[in-house]
């Protein structure tokens, strides 16, 4: 997956095209991820020690990854992902750019 924690995307697809956000989670066995922000759900909480009132809250849902794209950190604006090897180490490339997206 070309998806790290911490990365910023674009969402192409479906209810919140459009909008971008900051991956918070990464599912690698679903290929989804979480991102800030984005595909809220309602959700039903039973009361408990954090949430004594219960209630509905506000929460979001994974997203599959084919419906994201990574920013491009030089130009911010969505690129496809590439790798190179630089120095002994694999890095992920912004085929747009060409510029390192991991430093």
């Amino acid at each position: 997956m070309k998806f790290k924690t911490g990365d910023k995307v674009r969402v192409m697809r479906g209810k919140d095209a459009g909008k971008e956000g900051q991956i918070t989670k990464v599912l690698k066995d679903a290929d989804k991820v979480v991102v800030e922000g984005i595909n809220m759900i309602k959700k039903h909480q039973k009361p408990n020690n954090a949430n004594p009132q219960g209630g509905i809250i506000d929460k979001e849902a994974p997203i599959h990854v084919s419906n994201v794209m990574l920013l491009d950190p030089e130009t911010n604006k969505p690129t496809r992902v590439g790798s190179e090897v630089k120095d002994g180490n694999k890095v992920r490339i912004a085929k747009k750019s060409g510029t390192a997206i991991d430093k």
